[in-house]
């Protein structure tokens, strides 16, 4: 797939990030890897940082890390909104292998 611009990558996983089914989950690294192919680009500590700057328009808190846990400085209210759409948490984390979602 032919490369994209900077501002076409943030389109691009703000679009996957939408996509993201009610109940399910995805993780920053799998959100890069998902969309490697379109820049060649596969960080999730980038895509972390698009979702810091622009996500708020779309279901933010459905990305969270590997391990299960929520957006730093948002974990409360990512753990109430994943909660009221059944996400299965184990104490303070996402249950990743319930929860996962691939495109």
């Amino acid at each position: 797939m032919a490369s994209v611009t900077p501002q076409e990558y943030v389109e691009e996983v703000l679009r996957l990030v939408e996509s993201i089914p009610e109940g399910r989950v995805m993780s920053y690294g799998a959100v890069a890897d998902a969309l490697a192919d379109l820049s060649g680009r596969n960080s999730a500590r980038q895509v972390g940082t698009i979702m810091a700057r622009h996500g708020g328009g779309v279901p933010w808190h459905r990305v969270v890390t590997s391990a299960g846990r929520t957006p730093p400085g948002h974990e409360q209210e990512a753990r109430q909104r994943l909660l009221s759409e059944g996400v299965p948490i184990k104490g303070e984390y996402v249950d990743m292998a319930r929860a996962s979602w691939t495109p």
